[in-house]
Protein backbone atom coordinates (compact mmCIF):
# COMPACT_ATOMS: atom_id res chain seq x y z
CA UNK A 1 0.00 0.00 0.00
CA UNK A 2 1.25 3.47 -0.91
CA UNK A 3 0.84 5.92 1.95
CA UNK A 4 1.66 9.58 2.57
CA UNK A 5 2.79 10.88 5.93
CA UNK A 6 2.29 14.62 6.41
CA UNK A 7 3.35 16.71 9.40
CA UNK A 8 2.15 20.30 9.62
CA UNK A 9 2.99 22.35 12.70
CA UNK A 10 2.45 25.89 13.98
CA UNK A 11 2.75 28.12 17.04
CA UNK A 12 -0.76 29.53 17.51
CA UNK A 13 -0.55 30.67 21.13
CA UNK A 14 0.76 29.56 24.50
CA UNK A 15 0.36 30.02 28.22
CA UNK A 16 2.71 32.20 30.27
CA UNK A 17 4.72 33.41 27.27
CA UNK A 18 6.55 30.99 24.98
CA UNK A 19 5.96 27.97 27.22
CA UNK A 20 3.22 25.57 26.11
CA UNK A 21 -0.16 25.68 24.31
CA UNK A 22 -3.23 25.47 26.50
CA UNK A 23 -5.08 22.18 26.59
CA UNK A 24 -8.10 23.97 25.16
CA UNK A 25 -6.40 24.87 21.89
CA UNK A 26 -4.81 21.41 21.59
CA UNK A 27 -8.28 19.92 22.02
CA UNK A 28 -9.67 22.35 19.45
CA UNK A 29 -7.09 21.26 16.87
CA UNK A 30 -7.75 17.57 17.61
CA UNK A 31 -11.51 17.98 17.35
CA UNK A 32 -11.30 19.84 14.06
CA UNK A 33 -9.05 17.22 12.47
CA UNK A 34 -11.21 14.39 13.79
CA UNK A 35 -14.46 15.90 12.48
CA UNK A 36 -13.32 17.41 9.19
CA UNK A 37 -10.66 14.83 8.35
CA UNK A 38 -12.77 11.68 8.65
CA UNK A 39 -13.09 11.19 4.89
CA UNK A 40 -9.55 12.40 4.11
CA UNK A 41 -7.29 10.65 6.58
CA UNK A 42 -6.35 7.10 7.45
CA UNK A 43 -5.12 8.24 10.86
CA UNK A 44 -3.75 11.26 12.71
CA UNK A 45 -1.82 12.24 15.85
CA UNK A 46 -1.72 15.69 17.49
CA UNK A 47 1.06 16.65 19.88
CA UNK A 48 2.90 19.65 21.28
CA UNK A 49 6.58 20.38 21.80
CA UNK A 50 7.36 23.61 23.60
CA UNK A 51 4.83 26.15 22.32
CA UNK A 52 4.21 24.41 18.98
CA UNK A 53 1.36 22.11 17.95
CA UNK A 54 2.02 19.47 15.29
CA UNK A 55 -0.47 17.38 13.31
CA UNK A 56 0.86 14.07 11.98
CA UNK A 57 -1.45 12.61 9.32
CA UNK A 58 -1.51 9.47 7.16
CA UNK A 59 -3.48 9.45 3.92
CA UNK A 60 -3.35 8.34 0.28
CA UNK A 61 -3.62 11.71 -1.44
CA UNK A 62 0.09 12.33 -2.00
CA UNK A 63 2.29 15.27 -1.06
CA UNK A 64 1.19 18.91 -1.29
CA UNK A 65 -2.48 17.93 -1.42
CA UNK A 66 -4.73 20.97 -1.09
CA UNK A 67 -7.39 19.21 0.99
CA UNK A 68 -4.85 17.91 3.51
CA UNK A 69 -3.11 21.25 3.85
CA UNK A 70 -6.40 23.13 4.16
CA UNK A 71 -7.53 20.71 6.89
CA UNK A 72 -4.45 21.55 8.98
CA UNK A 73 -4.67 25.28 8.22
CA UNK A 74 -8.31 25.47 9.29
CA UNK A 75 -7.54 23.46 12.43
CA UNK A 76 -4.91 26.05 13.36
CA UNK A 77 -7.30 28.91 12.53
CA UNK A 78 -9.90 27.39 14.87
CA UNK A 79 -7.25 26.94 17.56
CA UNK A 80 -6.17 30.56 17.13
CA UNK A 81 -9.69 31.75 17.90
CA UNK A 82 -9.59 29.79 21.17
CA UNK A 83 -6.15 31.26 21.91
CA UNK A 84 -7.51 34.79 21.40
CA UNK A 85 -10.49 34.07 23.65
CA UNK A 86 -8.09 32.87 26.36
CA UNK A 87 -5.74 35.79 25.85
CA UNK A 88 -2.80 33.49 25.14
CA UNK A 89 0.55 34.92 24.16
CA UNK A 90 1.35 34.92 20.42
CA UNK A 91 -2.14 33.86 19.29
CA UNK A 92 -1.89 32.88 15.62
CA UNK A 93 1.80 33.79 15.55
CA UNK A 94 2.80 31.39 12.76
CA UNK A 95 -0.23 32.07 10.54
CA UNK A 96 1.44 34.74 8.45
CA UNK A 97 -1.19 34.95 5.71
CA UNK A 98 -4.81 35.99 6.11
CA UNK A 99 -6.36 33.21 4.04
CA UNK A 100 -5.52 29.76 2.68
CA UNK A 101 -4.18 29.67 -0.87
CA UNK A 102 -3.87 25.98 -1.76
CA UNK A 103 -0.75 25.00 0.19
CA UNK A 104 0.60 25.94 3.62
CA UNK A 105 4.15 26.27 2.29
CA UNK A 106 5.06 29.94 2.39
CA UNK A 107 2.17 30.73 4.75
CA UNK A 108 4.00 30.21 8.06
CA UNK A 109 3.32 26.66 9.31
CA UNK A 110 6.17 24.17 8.94
CA UNK A 111 5.50 21.12 6.79
CA UNK A 112 7.30 17.90 5.89
CA UNK A 113 5.83 15.02 3.89
CA UNK A 114 6.92 11.68 2.51
CA UNK A 115 5.16 9.20 0.23
CA UNK A 116 6.21 5.56 0.03
CA UNK A 117 5.01 2.00 -0.43
CA UNK A 118 4.61 0.45 2.99
CA UNK A 119 6.95 -2.37 3.96
CA UNK A 120 5.40 -5.32 5.82
CA UNK A 121 6.87 -3.69 8.95
CA UNK A 122 7.06 0.10 8.68
CA UNK A 123 8.63 1.77 11.74
CA UNK A 124 9.31 5.50 11.65
CA UNK A 125 10.30 8.35 13.95
CA UNK A 126 8.57 11.72 14.22
CA UNK A 127 10.82 14.49 15.54
CA UNK A 128 9.57 17.92 16.61
CA UNK A 129 11.93 20.71 17.67
CA UNK A 130 11.23 24.05 19.34
CA UNK A 131 13.23 27.25 19.74
CA UNK A 132 15.59 26.38 16.91
CA UNK A 133 16.01 26.28 13.13
CA UNK A 134 15.88 23.59 10.39
CA UNK A 135 19.68 23.33 10.42
CA UNK A 136 19.45 21.80 13.90
CA UNK A 137 18.94 18.44 12.18
CA UNK A 138 22.03 18.76 9.95
CA UNK A 139 24.52 17.10 12.29
CA UNK A 140 22.23 14.29 13.52
CA UNK A 141 21.30 13.36 9.94
CA UNK A 142 24.95 13.42 8.84
CA UNK A 143 25.91 11.18 11.76
CA UNK A 144 22.96 8.80 11.30
CA UNK A 145 23.23 8.37 7.52
CA UNK A 146 26.91 9.00 6.76
CA UNK A 147 29.16 8.33 9.75
CA UNK A 148 30.02 4.71 10.71
CA UNK A 149 31.35 5.99 14.05
CA UNK A 150 27.68 6.64 14.91
CA UNK A 151 25.98 4.11 12.63
CA UNK A 152 27.77 0.75 12.50
CA UNK A 153 25.10 -0.43 10.07
CA UNK A 154 26.98 1.46 7.37
CA UNK A 155 29.68 -1.18 7.82
CA UNK A 156 27.63 -4.20 8.89
CA UNK A 157 24.50 -4.01 6.72
CA UNK A 158 25.15 -4.40 2.96
CA UNK A 159 22.07 -2.37 1.97
CA UNK A 160 23.21 0.56 4.10
CA UNK A 161 26.77 0.28 2.80
CA UNK A 162 25.55 1.44 -0.61
CA UNK A 163 25.16 4.90 0.89
CA UNK A 164 22.49 7.55 0.58
CA UNK A 165 21.59 10.64 -1.41
CA UNK A 166 21.32 13.91 0.52
CA UNK A 167 19.15 16.69 -0.89
CA UNK A 168 20.42 19.95 0.61
CA UNK A 169 18.60 23.27 0.33
CA UNK A 170 20.01 26.79 0.33
CA UNK A 171 17.39 28.43 2.56
CA UNK A 172 18.90 31.89 2.08
CA UNK A 173 17.55 31.86 -1.47
CA UNK A 174 13.98 33.16 -1.38
CA UNK A 175 12.90 33.11 -5.04
CA UNK A 176 12.35 29.35 -5.06
CA UNK A 177 13.80 26.06 -3.80
CA UNK A 178 17.54 26.05 -4.53
CA UNK A 179 18.78 22.50 -3.96
CA UNK A 180 21.72 20.21 -4.63
CA UNK A 181 21.84 16.39 -4.51
CA UNK A 182 25.01 14.81 -3.10
CA UNK A 183 25.78 11.15 -2.47
CA UNK A 184 27.54 9.26 0.30
CA UNK A 185 30.22 8.13 0.54
CA UNK A 186 31.29 9.76 -2.75
CA UNK A 187 30.56 13.37 -1.71
CA UNK A 188 31.10 13.03 2.03
CA UNK A 189 33.41 16.03 2.40
CA UNK A 190 31.26 18.24 0.16
CA UNK A 191 28.22 17.41 2.29
CA UNK A 192 30.15 18.30 5.43
CA UNK A 193 31.30 21.57 3.87
CA UNK A 194 27.68 22.62 3.36
CA UNK A 195 26.11 21.25 6.53
CA UNK A 196 28.55 23.07 8.81
CA UNK A 197 26.51 26.22 8.01
CA UNK A 198 23.21 25.52 9.79
CA UNK A 199 21.78 28.94 8.98
CA UNK A 200 22.09 28.66 5.19
CA UNK A 201 22.30 25.01 4.11
CA UNK A 202 19.89 22.43 5.52
CA UNK A 203 19.06 18.81 4.75
CA UNK A 204 15.68 18.80 3.01
CA UNK A 205 15.47 15.03 2.47
CA UNK A 206 17.52 11.83 2.24
CA UNK A 207 17.01 8.91 -0.14
CA UNK A 208 18.52 5.46 -0.45
CA UNK A 209 20.59 4.75 -3.55
CA UNK A 210 17.55 2.78 -4.77
CA UNK A 211 15.41 5.91 -4.58
CA UNK A 212 13.44 5.14 -1.42
CA UNK A 213 12.66 8.13 0.77
CA UNK A 214 14.43 7.85 4.14
CA UNK A 215 14.01 11.23 5.84
CA UNK A 216 12.37 14.59 5.25
CA UNK A 217 12.68 17.90 7.14
CA UNK A 218 10.56 21.06 7.20
CA UNK A 219 12.70 23.87 5.80
CA UNK A 220 10.47 26.93 6.37
CA UNK A 221 12.34 30.10 7.39
CA UNK A 222 9.74 32.39 8.94
CA UNK A 223 11.77 35.56 8.51
CA UNK A 224 11.98 34.90 4.76
CA UNK A 225 8.16 35.00 4.67
CA UNK A 226 7.45 37.81 7.12
CA UNK A 227 10.50 39.98 6.39
CA UNK A 228 11.06 40.33 10.13
CA UNK A 229 11.62 38.14 13.18
CA UNK A 230 8.33 36.47 14.17
CA UNK A 231 9.69 33.47 16.04
CA UNK A 232 12.09 30.62 15.38
CA UNK A 233 11.28 28.07 12.67
CA UNK A 234 10.87 25.08 15.00
CA UNK A 235 11.37 22.28 12.43
CA UNK A 236 9.71 18.86 12.26
CA UNK A 237 11.21 15.72 10.72
CA UNK A 238 10.16 12.20 9.68
CA UNK A 239 12.70 9.35 9.51
CA UNK A 240 12.05 5.79 8.36
CA UNK A 241 14.14 3.25 10.27
CA UNK A 242 15.36 -0.39 10.19
CA UNK A 243 16.05 -2.76 7.25
CA UNK A 244 17.24 -0.49 4.38
CA UNK A 245 17.66 2.47 6.73
CA UNK A 246 19.61 3.10 9.94
CA UNK A 247 18.25 1.37 13.03
CA UNK A 248 16.14 3.31 15.50
CA UNK A 249 18.97 3.34 18.05
CA UNK A 250 21.44 4.61 15.45
CA UNK A 251 19.20 7.56 14.59
CA UNK A 252 18.55 8.35 18.24
CA UNK A 253 22.23 8.16 19.16
CA UNK A 254 22.96 10.96 16.69
CA UNK A 255 21.20 13.30 19.14
CA UNK A 256 23.43 12.30 22.06
CA UNK A 257 25.95 15.12 21.66
CA UNK A 258 23.76 18.03 22.71
CA UNK A 259 25.25 19.97 19.79
CA UNK A 260 24.98 23.75 19.60
CA UNK A 261 22.24 25.17 17.38
CA UNK A 262 20.78 28.57 16.66
CA UNK A 263 17.79 29.55 18.79
CA UNK A 264 16.95 29.97 22.45
CA UNK A 265 15.90 33.38 23.76
CA UNK A 266 14.46 35.57 20.97
CA UNK A 267 15.85 33.05 18.49
CA UNK A 268 19.17 34.88 18.63
CA UNK A 269 21.63 32.66 20.51
CA UNK A 270 23.76 29.55 20.21
CA UNK A 271 22.49 26.93 22.64
CA UNK A 272 22.76 23.12 22.92
CA UNK A 273 19.89 20.99 21.61
CA UNK A 274 18.19 19.00 24.40
CA UNK A 275 16.32 15.74 23.64
CA UNK A 276 13.16 15.96 25.75
CA UNK A 277 10.14 13.84 26.61
CA UNK A 278 6.92 14.21 24.64
CA UNK A 279 4.68 17.19 25.47
CA UNK A 280 7.60 19.03 27.09
CA UNK A 281 7.41 22.76 27.77
CA UNK A 282 10.09 25.45 27.50
CA UNK A 283 11.76 26.97 30.54
CA UNK A 284 15.33 28.24 30.94
CA UNK A 285 16.15 31.13 28.57
CA UNK A 286 13.03 30.31 26.49
CA UNK A 287 14.40 26.83 25.94
CA UNK A 288 16.88 25.34 25.88
CA UNK A 289 16.32 24.45 22.22
CA UNK A 290 14.60 21.07 22.39
CA UNK A 291 13.66 18.08 20.28
CA UNK A 292 11.13 15.35 21.03
CA UNK A 293 10.71 12.02 19.27
CA UNK A 294 7.59 9.86 18.95
CA UNK A 295 8.17 6.36 17.55
CA UNK A 296 5.46 4.61 15.51
CA UNK A 297 4.74 1.77 13.15
CA UNK A 298 2.24 2.38 10.36
CA UNK A 299 0.28 -0.43 8.67
CA UNK A 300 -2.33 0.14 5.98
CA UNK A 301 -2.17 3.79 6.91
CA UNK A 302 -3.03 3.20 10.58
CA UNK A 303 -0.66 4.21 13.38
CA UNK A 304 0.23 2.15 16.40
CA UNK A 305 0.30 3.96 19.71
CA UNK A 306 3.24 6.34 20.01
CA UNK A 307 6.29 5.56 22.15
CA UNK A 308 8.38 8.31 23.73
CA UNK A 309 11.85 7.61 22.32
CA UNK A 310 13.63 10.02 24.69
CA UNK A 311 11.89 8.78 27.85
CA UNK A 312 14.74 6.60 29.14
CA UNK A 313 17.30 6.99 31.96
CA UNK A 314 20.12 7.44 29.43
CA UNK A 315 18.59 10.69 28.21
CA UNK A 316 18.32 12.01 31.78
CA UNK A 317 22.13 11.92 31.88
CA UNK A 318 22.32 13.75 28.56
CA UNK A 319 19.80 16.35 29.67
CA UNK A 320 22.06 17.14 32.62
CA UNK A 321 25.00 17.48 30.24
CA UNK A 322 23.04 19.80 27.94
CA UNK A 323 21.96 21.91 30.92
CA UNK A 324 25.60 22.36 31.87
CA UNK A 325 26.57 23.30 28.30
CA UNK A 326 23.70 25.78 28.12
CA UNK A 327 24.70 27.45 31.37
CA UNK A 328 28.35 27.68 30.35
CA UNK A 329 27.42 29.36 27.06
CA UNK A 330 25.05 31.77 28.81
CA UNK A 331 27.88 32.90 31.07
CA UNK A 332 29.19 34.73 27.97
CA UNK A 333 26.03 36.85 27.81
CA UNK A 334 26.01 38.75 24.49
CA UNK A 335 29.71 38.28 23.78
CA UNK A 336 31.26 36.37 20.89
CA UNK A 337 29.74 33.00 19.95
CA UNK A 338 26.97 33.28 22.56
CA UNK A 339 24.82 35.17 20.04
CA UNK A 340 24.15 34.34 16.40
CA UNK A 341 26.01 36.19 13.62
CA UNK A 342 24.65 39.47 12.31
CA UNK A 343 23.19 37.74 9.23
CA UNK A 344 20.77 35.93 11.53
CA UNK A 345 20.02 39.01 13.63
CA UNK A 346 19.16 41.31 10.71
CA UNK A 347 15.43 40.78 11.26
CA UNK A 348 15.57 41.79 14.93
CA UNK A 349 15.69 45.03 16.92
CA UNK A 350 19.47 45.20 16.98
CA UNK A 351 19.34 46.39 13.36
CA UNK A 352 17.59 49.59 14.43
CA UNK A 353 20.24 50.22 17.09
CA UNK A 354 23.04 49.74 14.59
CA UNK A 355 21.36 52.05 12.07
CA UNK A 356 21.20 54.82 14.65
CA UNK A 357 24.80 54.27 15.70
CA UNK A 358 26.03 54.19 12.10
CA UNK A 359 25.18 57.86 11.70
CA UNK A 360 27.42 58.68 14.65
CA UNK A 361 30.56 57.11 13.19
CA UNK A 362 33.13 59.40 11.61
CA UNK A 363 36.33 58.82 9.71
CA UNK A 364 39.42 60.17 11.42
CA UNK A 365 41.68 62.02 9.03
CA UNK A 366 45.33 61.12 9.11
CA UNK A 367 47.59 63.90 10.30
Amino acid sequence: MKVTLSVIKADIGSVGGHIKPSQAIINSVKNHVQKKGARLLKDFYVSSTGDDIAILMSHTKGKNNEEIHKLAWNAFVDGTEIAKEQGLYGAGQDLLKSSFSGNVKGMGPGVCEMEFKERPNEPFLFFAADKTEPGAYNLPLYLAFADPMNTPGLLLAPKLSKGFRFRIMDVSYIKGDRIIDLKTPENLYEIAALLRDNERFVVESIYSKDGDIAAVVSTTRLHNIAGKYTGKDDPVMLVRVQKNFPATGEVLSSFSRGHYVGGGMRGSHNMPLMPVKLENQTSYFDGPPMVSCAAFCVHKGRFTESLDAFDHPFWDYLRNKVSRKAFEMREQGFSGPAMLPYSELEYGGIVEILKKLDKGFKIVKKK
